[in-house]
């Protein structure tokens, strides 16, 4: 019953991170081929961003609240989740993550600014938990394919899918 649960949540994109800022964050060289550049503020801005969306995702779906998605995601990532948080909600359960590794490639950056595209091979412990009591806790390797979009003030996250291996 707990592999189910962990694949449907992970068949929804459901990740999350509950120490990003422990987590050992790894960034490749960007190496963009086309006509705009990638400036190194909005690199950094793109990948503060995008770290910070792992852990809005991690308190969303360790207290079951989609609200908290609003500042960091849209479109589909926005609705897949929301659709994960609610699935859980009529499970019973929540699931906590714990961040361990991000290595972070930069693969795209619209030539008109309006999307940049990243992959991300991470890592995390996931735990299950059932009405309120912990059960069996998951190492999982997965890699994210991830399109962020502008925002008045920061960069949102618009695709969130992941390949668990």
């Amino acid at each position: 019953m707990l592999r189910f649960l962990l694949i449907f949540c992970f068949g929804f994109s459901a990740v999350s991170v509950l120490a990003a800022a422990q987590a050992t964050v790894r960034v490749e060289p960007t190496k963009l081929q086309g006509p705009r550049t990638l400036e190194d503020q909005t690199q950094a801005a793109v990948i503060r961003d995008y770290l910070k969306s792992w852990q809005s995702l991690s308190t969303a779906l360790d207290h079951n609240n989609a609200e908290v998605l609003n500042a960091d995601f849209v479109g589909t990532a926005k609705d897949k989740l929301t659709h994960t948080i609610q699935e859980q909600k009529a499970l019973g359960i929540r699931t906590r993550y714990e961040d361990r590794a991000h290595d972070l490639h930069i693969v795209f950056y619209s030539p008109e600014g309006l999307s940049i595209e990243l992959t991300d091979n991470v890592e995390y412990d996931v735990q299950l938990i059932d009405h309120d009591k912990p059960t069996a806790t998951q190492h999982v390797r997965a890699r994210y394919v991830v399109v962020l979009t502008p925002a008045e003030v920061r960069w949102r996250v618009r695709v969130f899918q992941a390949d668990i291996e």
